[in-house]
């Protein structure tokens, strides 16, 4: 069965490129030139029985920015993100991360890598995409008075509203669950989200931290998340 992509990028060498590398594989690459299209094709694509599963969004576009576009594909649909960008700096990949990417490449791209990637996201969001409605409560991992859903990455808070994590938040806020009552350093947590290359001054673990406070709906007086001084960060019980 095709799996659904949409290729969001203006360069149209590397959008043959691409093109050409996935026409032999199970991979079915539909493109938009410019993002301005890019949420309607999706949209559409689901009416049309033939859904669009990843999105592989250029940072740069002629009609969109590019983390923009990624943001809006996360929080309106379950779409898959991965980010193209030129910009290779940790603040350029945090605020890849920020926007709700479940990856980030940099160009140029190597297109055995991208595959890699695409297949990597695909696997990690196959169970959201087969779910079906009749889901039952054992599925859920419960805290406090939120329930997660493991496979589709899935909030839901005490009202019954829901907030789709991205890849990275999910794993935070398990591994966060999972050491509930005690402190978790930085580089645990970047160790659980897959980043090998932590340093001290990477700020990826601390953005991811502050999404998921928002989603928790933290406040002053009531902190879910806590931060422990020279420790990390810990979930309150």
């Amino acid at each position: 069965m095709a799996i659904h992509v949409l290729l969001v990028e203006d360069d149209e060498l590397l959008v043959k490129r691409i093109q050409t590398h996935f026409h032999n594989t199970e991979f079915f690459i539909s493109v938009d030139e410019t993002g301005a299209n890019a949420l309607a094709m999706v949209k559409k694509s689901t009416i049309d029985n033939n859904p669009i599963r990843l999105a592989i969004v250029d940072v740069v576009l002629p009609k969109r920015d590019g983390l923009e576009l990624a943001h809006e594909l996360n929080t309106l649909t379950n779409v898959g993100v991965i980010v193209l960008s030129s910009r290779d700096s940790q603040a350029d990949r945090i605020a890849g991360l920020a926007q709700g990417a479940d990856d980030y490449i940099c160009k140029p791209v190597d297109l055995m890598e991208l595959e890699l990637r695409m297949r990597a996201v695909y696997k990690r969001l196959a169970n959201q995409f087969e779910q079906s409605a009749d889901d039952n409560e054992e599925e859920f991992i419960e805290y406090a008075d939120f329930k997660l859903h493991p496979d589709n990455r899935t909030l839901i808070n005490p009202q019954g509203i829901e907030s789709r994590l991205t890849e990275a938040e999910h794993k935070v806020l398990i591994c966060l669950i999972a050491n509930a009552g005690k402190a978790t350093s930085r580089e645990k947590i970047s160790e659980d989200i897959g980043q090998i290359d932590w340093s001290p001054n990477d700020r990826t673990v601390d953005v991811l931290i502050g999404r998921l406070r928002k989603k928790l709906g933290d406040e002053k007086e009531q902190k879910r998340i806590v931060t422990v001084r020279g420790k990390g960060y810990m979930l309150s019980t």
